[in-house]
């Protein structure tokens, strides 16, 4: 349990150091919203680096040659805790903005951190709501931003996923962008599998090689979020048989 103390307590003090920061990036934004966003990850980034050096967690990270440095592109992986989020931010190369479920929106002092960072909300109960966020992704990607995914929807910890939802997708297929697979491994080891224990683990990312949608076979295309989704499944497969985790 001293980890979750610890960690605990750390928030805690973020919490009250970011009061000024908001303002500080407040003020950066009314200059420059595109610094704002990368000043207000860089902050973001170290605090999660702290959380996961509290947390003991190791990770293990192959594939990131695979994603372009000066291009933005469509992050798409499989979900099996909330520290994907604090460990893919940690590994991410520019901007980006996570889509998350809308009652992320809700937490405070976190979703000021989110907004700065320019994630998304979807709301996947309001069909019109939920095309509005996909295409302010379409908007941002076309601005520079990087938009990561989890169309799964929710966490599925273990080895079988939830069928990727194909609307996601979009994004990549409207802007043109490539689209990065992620194979996460072990994630909810940290966490979810003894809450509310924070345990050491290790975990692995694989970042695979870029899909352009556009060069797909015209059934591929047509479910492509099925189509990628095969290929992570690849991967975690892979991992496992080589598994040294």
């Amino acid at each position: 349990m001293l980890r979750v103390i610890f960690v605990a307590i750390f928030l805690l003090l973020f919490f009250i150091i970011s009061i000024p920061l908001y303002l500080i990036e407040m003020l950066i934004g009314l200059l420059s919203k595109d610094i704002k966003a990368r000043s207000s990850q860089w902050i973001v980034i170290q605090a999660f680096k702290f959380i996961l050096f509290i947390c003991g967690t190791k990770i293990d990270v192959t594939g990131l040659e695979n994603v372009p440095k000066d291009t933005p592109v469509l992050y798409v992986s499989n979900h099996r805790s909330y520290f994907d989020i604090v460990i893919g931010y940690t590994l991410v190369k520019n901007n980006t903005g996570f889509l998350a479920k809308k009652e992320m929106k809700k937490l405070p002092f976190i979703n000021i951190w989110m907004m700065f960072l320019n994630c998304q909300f979807l709301d996947r109960d309001n069909i019109k709501e939920g095309l509005k966020t996909i295409l302010q992704c379409i908007e941002l990607i076309k601005a520079g931003t990087s938009i990561f995914i989890c169309p799964e929807g929710t966490r599925s910890p273990g080895d079988e996923m939830i069928p990727f939802k194909e609307g996601s997708l979009k994004i990549a297929e409207k802007t043109g962008c490539p689209v990065i697979p992620v194979a996460i491994t072990n994630t909810e080891q940290i966490f979810e599998n003894h809450i509310p224990r924070i345990e050491a683990a290790k975990i692995r990312f694989q970042f695979g090689e870029p899909i352009y949608l556009k060069d797909l076979a015209k059934e591929d295309k047509k479910h492509s979020g099925a189509y990628v989704q095969d290929i992570i499944k690849n991967m975690l497969e892979n991992n496992q048989k080589n598994d040294t985790i």
